[in-house]
C-alpha cells in the first residue's frame, strides 16, 4: 500500500516539476525582442475581439448542432 502512495506521490512530483518548468521556460519575458523581419499588424478591436472569439464560435456550434438535429429527425422519420 506505501509504494502505491509512494509513486502516485512521485508521479505528481514530476508533472508538477514539468509543467512549471514549462511555464517558465514559455514566459513572456521571451516576447520582448523583436524577431528580424517581424512586421506586427495592428490590434484588435474589443468589437472584433468579441466577435473573432465569441460570436464565432457560437455560431459554429449552432451550425453543427443544426446539422445533427436535422439529421437526427430523418432517421426518426424513416423508422415510422
Amino acid at each position: 500500500m506505501d509504494k502505491k502512495l509512494t509513486k502516485k506521490a512521485m508521479r505528481a512530483g514530476v508533472i508538477t516539476a514539468g509543467t512549471t518548468l514549462m511555464l517558465l521556460m514559455s514566459s513572456p519575458a521571451f516576447a520582448l525582442t523583436r524577431d528580424d523581419g517581424d512586421d506586427p499588424g495592428s490590434g484588435l478591436s474589443v468589437v472584433q475581439t468579441l466577435g473573432l472569439f465569441v460570436a464565432t464560435p457560437i455560431v459554429l456550434f449552432g451550425i453543427i448542432a443544426g446539422c445533427v438535429m436535422l439529421t437526427d429527425k430523418t432517421r426518426k422519420q424513416q423508422d415510422n
